[in-house]
């Protein structure tokens, strides 16, 4: 049973940027209880502190350089790239250059709505 979700069209400039973070802005769009699509807009020098949660992750570098950590391995992903990060698995990066993420988690990460 669905339990909350996104309206059905998601307009750039109609939504408000979050900043959870000095370096660090983010866009909620669309969502149900199943999945949920973020933008993450990082300034070089933004770290995604290392940490880890319960949900599926896909991620789409949509501009930017970024040292990712994700378990035991660290590689450099720039435009174009993209990761996957497990349920419950660590993970982190550090921009390295401004850049843009496109995430999709699943299910939704309740803690950002």
């Amino acid at each position: 049973m669905m339990t909350t979700q996104s309206e059905l069209f998601q307009i750039e400039s109609e939504i408000t940027w979050e900043q959870p973070d000095e370096k660090i802005r983010r866009q909620i769009y669309g969502y149900d209880d199943k999945i949920m699509l973020v933008k993450a807009k990082f300034q070089k020098g933004g770290v995604g502190t290392i940490h880890k949660h319960p949900h599926s992750q896909v991620t789409y570098v949509e501009s930017g350089v970024f040292e990712m950590k994700i378990g035991d391995e660290t590689r450099i992903i720039k435009k174009g790239d993209g990761y996957y990060v497990p349920p419950e698995v660590w993970h982190g990066c550090v921009c390295l250059e401004d850049g843009l993420l496109i995430d999709v988690f699943s299910p939704l990460r309740e803690d950002f709505i």
